[in-house]
């Protein structure tokens, strides 16, 4: 069985290699990742895991993995910020709070799908001006979701995480690698 990565996403090929997988081939989907009026974050997460897998062609013999992280601080999506103000209000709102991280994964083969939401809890310290300042000017919130990249130096915001570390980097290992196993798909995990 040849994995395919249906994600453009660096970080979720980093991570996948701590499972000593590499995609056969990588092929993003392009969809629309608007959220429907008044979708909730869980429905709108696994939506969006699900239609990416389900936008690309697949041969017999072919796994595609998909999935679709987001950030939620009460009932609002934290999508991927589109500009640094944007990016500086997700900080302030998530400052001294806690919030939720949802990764959706899915993992399609000619025979169907299968599907699985890893939901994290994360709580952020709250920040000074030189805190948000400082990593705004880092640029390293552009294309996270959220606003921040935990495996970089927003992990200094962050005294506790309630879940799955690696599903808020983008791919939740334990359950990705259950997933695959079931497609048939094993990797060599050191």
């Amino acid at each position: 069985m040849r994995l395919i990565l249906g994600s453009a996403s660096p970080r979720r090929r980093e991570l996948l290699a701590q499972l000593g997988l590499e995609p056969h081939d990588v092929r993003p989907a392009d969809i629309d990742e608007t959220p429907l009026k008044g979708e909730p974050a869980r429905d709108y997460v696994a939506r969006m895991a699900r239609e990416k897998a389900m936008a690309l062609t697949i041969s017999e013999g072919e796994a595609i993995l998909s999935a679709d992280t987001t950030v939620t601080c009460g009932r609002r999506i934290l999508g991927k910020p589109e500009n640094e103000k944007e990016a500086a209000e997700f900080l302030w709102l998530l400052s001294g709070r806690r919030h939720h991280v949802l990764t959706a994964v899915a993992v399609r083969t000619v025979d169907g799908l299968r599907e699985r939401l890893v939901d994290t809890l994360v709580k952020f310290k709250p920040l000074s001006d030189e805190d948000v300042n400082g990593y705004l000017a880092s640029g390293e919130w552009h294309g996270k979701a959220g606003g921040y990249a935990i495996q970089g130096r927003a992990g200094a915001f962050v005294p506790w995480i309630q879940g799955s570390f690696t599903g808020v980097v983008g791919l939740p290992l334990a359950e990705t690698a259950n997933l695959l196993a079931s497609a048939g798909i094993r990797g060599e995990v050191a």
